[in-house]
C-alpha cells in the first residue's frame, strides 16, 4: 500500500476533501489517503509562530517522518503551495498542486475584489460565539457571500468544552498565513528535479494568471500540466475529474 497525504486550503479541513479520497481508494485499492488538518485549521493544534508556508511545510515534514511510506503529497489552494515548499524538504515521488500558483501576489492583501481576503475581514468583525450556525451563515451571506460558501465557512463554528458555539478559526494566525502565503514565490521549488511535480489547473478560476501558464506550458520535463473544467473549488464542482487524474498519474 502506498500513501497519499492529501491537505485543504485556507479555512478548511482535511475533511473538505473526504469524497475524492474515498473516491479513489475505490479505484485504486494500492493506495490509501491521509487528510491532514493544517495549523490553525480543523482539529490541528496552532503551533509554534511564526504561521507561514515554511511553518506549515515543516508540520508535513514531521508528520510525513512520523507516518512514514508517504510516496505523494497533494494540496488545495493554500495547501498547494504548502505541498511545493514541503516538496523542497522531504524526498518525494511525487507531488500534486491543485488550483494553486507558485507565484508571489503581495498586491492581492489589498485587492478589494480578493473574496479570500474579504472572507477574512468579515470573520474578523464578526462574533466569535453564535446561538447557531444559521445565524453565522446569514451574517455572511448578508456581506454579500453566496450560501455555498457560508455553509463551508459555517462547518468551522463548533462547540466548544462547554457547548456554546464558537468559531474555531484563529483569526491573526490565519491573516500571517495569508499574508506570507501571497508574499511567498516557490517557481525554484517548483521547477527543481526532486520528483514529479503535478499541476492541475481549474479552467475557470484565475488562481494561475496567463503568465504563471504560459510559464508552465515552457516548463522541466518532471512537471505535468493539466486541466479541469471547474472553478477553483475544483473538488466539489468536478471531484470525478480530480479522481480520474489520481487514478491515471499516481504510482502503480
Amino acid at each position: 500500500m502506498h500513501w497519499l497525504l492529501l491537505t485543504h486550503g485556507i479555512y478548511g479541513a482535511g475533511s473538505n476533501l473526504r469524497g475524492i479520497a474515498r473516491k479513489l481508494n475505490e479505484q485504486r485499492r494500492d493506495w490509501g489517503v491521509v487528510l491532514v488538518d493544517l495549523r490553525n485549521h480543523g482539529r490541528s493544534e496552532g503551533g509554534e509562530p511564526p504561521h507561514t508556508i515554511d511553518a506549515c511545510a515543516q508540520d508535513l515534514q514531521a508528520l510525513i517522518e512520523e507516518l512514514g511510506d508517504i510516496h505523494a503529497i497533494a494540496g488545495h489552494s493554500f495547501g498547494g503551495k504548502v505541498a511545493l515548499a514541503t516538496r523542497a524538504k522531504v524526498a518525494m515521488p511525487q507531488t500534486w498542486v491543485l488550483d494553486a500558483s507558485p507565484s508571489a501576489r503581495p498586491e492581492a492583501v489589498r485587492d478589494p475584489d480578493n473574496t479570500v481576503v474579504r472572507v477574512l475581514e468579515l470573520m474578523e468583525r464578526l462574533p466569535r460565539t453564535w446561538a447557531q450556525r444559521e445565524d453565522f451563515v446569514a451574517a455572511v451571506m448578508a456581506d454579500g457571500h453566496d450560501l455555498t460558501l457560508a455553509q463551508w465557512l459555517a462547518m468551522n463554528v463548533v462547540p466548544d468544552p462547554s457547548g456554546q458555539l464558537v468559531l474555531r478559526l484563529e483569526l491573526a494566525a490565519l491573516r500571517e498565513m495569508l499574508e506570507d502565503y501571497y508574499a511567498r514565490d516557490l517557481w525554484q521549488e517548483a521547477f527543481e528535479p526532486r520528483g514529479e511535480l503535478e499541476v492541475v489547473i481549474a479552467d475557470r478560476a484565475q488562481t494561475l494568471s496567463p503568465a504563471d501558464r504560459d510559464r508552465l506550458g515552457r516548463a522541466p520535463p518532471h512537471v505535468r500540466t493539466h486541466v479541469v473544467a471547474a472553478g477553483h473549488w475544483l473538488h466539489v464542482e468536478a471531484p470525478a475529474a480530480v479522481v480520474a487524474l489520481f487514478v491515471d498519474r499516481l504510482a502503480k
